[in-house]
């Protein structure tokens, strides 16, 4: 796996997931509990949406997968905190730690597989690749 790969995957399910209570509200509250700020819940899902769209166009360059990193791990830590926070205090349903492990999924596989030294090997760089010395 490569942090690529990492971005495509949690970039479709933002996608689908942003996409889901816009293309169909109904469905969505049934497994999620009903919103009193529906204008909250579609802001946050178009911006959740836009977040996966832009994961999915990462491309291989290390500005890209920069960029990547910092969105993916940037929302997956705001949606886990926000699943730990209100579903114990009862303002959100328990179904959303479903979505709080798939979150924690996506930090664990940034951690293992988006470092910056990780190539498509997903490890950290030999210790014999020296840099060129240094002109005097």
């Amino acid at each position: 796996m490569s942090a690529v790969t990492v971005a495509r995957a949690q970039g479709l399910f933002n996608l689908v997931g942003g996409g889901w209570p816009l293309v169909h509200l109904r469905t969505f509250e049934r497994v999620f509990g009903p919103k009193t700020d529906v204008w909250l819940q579609r802001t946050t899902a178009g911006l959740l949406a836009t977040t996966g769209w832009s994961l999915l166009r990462t491309g291989p360059a290390p500005e890209s997968l920069g960029q990547a990193r910092r969105a993916g791990i940037g929302s997956a830590v705001t949606l886990l905190a926000v699943d730990l926070v209100y579903v114990p205090l009862g303002r959100i349903r328990p179904t959303y730690l479903l979505d709080a492990a798939m979150q924690a999924g996506w930090l664990a596989a940034w951690w293992r597989y988006g470092r910056p030294w990780c190539g498509q090997s997903g490890g950290k760089p030999r210790g014999g690749a020296r840099s060129a010395p240094r002109p005097r």
